[in-house]
């Protein structure tokens, strides 16, 4: 795959990564949890293959994420060479605390499970969720810290990693962040992120699209899955992913396929973040992104009506 540079870093990274939420453990998130033995053989998967980007965090499963892909570095005596790893910064899971402090310690745990002794991509994660958000952006916080660690040479891209929009805008207008990570807010579903992807985009930060699957229902199926971005949902919630099924089918294209090319196909995206949770999917993933598919799926699917609003508004966080 051709890598596609994040601005003058001297980092490039494939139009895919793959997301390793999952590879933690999360079931209250997924609905399903995934063993030692099956997280170990999916980032072997991803290290074998043409994709060069994994992206992980401190709080994906309390830390087994991490952990997990820490493993594997190490057996393996190190990344592979251009191989990149894009980790975030937590805020303490119990008390809420994501000061500069916390930055640091947050950092430091990072470093430990994954073996690394800098960082290529770091972001901060999740501020929607911190106790506070002035402790996050005020002298010496949480964007302070992270952007001190870049000037002290421990990080060469500093991104920021979250949900909300609304939290997101100003954060993207006062800060210089080389990459913008945003998660089930542009898909088939939802493009609720245009404006922060644009916005982005002027100030010459990458974009990195994450969960292009609405958390899961667009790969696997309404009929198997029935939540989307994570909340278990009705069959009237399901009603537009039923459409987007319809015309998959009747052009003999993989739901899928369609999904993740809607988000690879966007000239502002530079890298979509596939979640994945076993080997078969990775190989899937890469068979999805270079399947053919018909124009005329395009033309269809962009004529449908998709949601403006936060998805994720009623969800109710669990985290871990």
């Amino acid at each position: 795959m051709k890598k596609r540079p994040i601005g003058s870093t001297g980092l490039s990274v494939t139009p895919i990564g793959f997301g390793t939420a999952a590879l933690g453990g999360m079931p209250d998130t997924y609905g399903y949890g995934v063993d030692d033995e099956t997280a170990y053989a999916t980032v072997r998967e991803i290290l074998d293959g043409p994709v060069n980007l994994i992206d992980t965090s401190r709080n994906y499963g309390f830390g087994r994420s991490e952990e997990r892909i820490g493993k594997v570095i190490r057996e393996r005596g190190g990344l592979p060479d251009g191989f990149v790893i894009s980790t975030k910064l937590d805020r303490d899971m119990e008390t809420g605390q994501f000061d500069g402090d916390r930055v640091r310690r947050s950092a430091e745990e990072s470093l430990a499970a994954l073996g690394i002794d800098r960082f290529q991509i770091l972001h901060l994660h999740d501020p929607e969720h911190a106790r506070s958000l002035d402790e996050i952006t005020r002298t010496g916080g949480a964007l302070d810290t992270l952007f001190r660690l870049k000037e002290e040479g421990l990080v060469e891209a500093a991104g920021i990693a979250m949900g909300r929009t609304d939290v997101l805008l100003p954060l993207l207008r006062d800060w210089p962040f080389d990459i913008v990570l945003n998660h089930n807010r542009f898909t088939l579903l939802n493009r609720s992120a245009q404006e922060a992807f644009a916005l982005a985009q002027a100030k010459g930060m990458t974009v990195f699209n994450a969960a292009p699957y609405a958390g899961g229902v667009l790969a696997k199926g309404s009929d198997r899955v029935k939540r989307i971005t994570y909340q278990v949902v009705d069959e009237e919630a399901l009603a537009p992913v039923r459409r987007i099924e319809e015309v998959c089918s009747e052009y003999g294209a993989a739901p899928g396929a369609v999904a993740l090319q809607f988000s690879m196909r966007q000239p502002f995206i530079g890298s979509t973040i596939v979640g994945v949770s076993k080997p078969e999917r990775v190989r899937q993933t890469i068979e999805w992104a270079t399947a053919s598919m018909d124009d005329d799926v395009w033309k269809i699917l962009d004529e449908l009506v998709f949601e403006t609003d936060d998805p994720e508004a009623t969800r109710v966080y669990v985290a871990g």
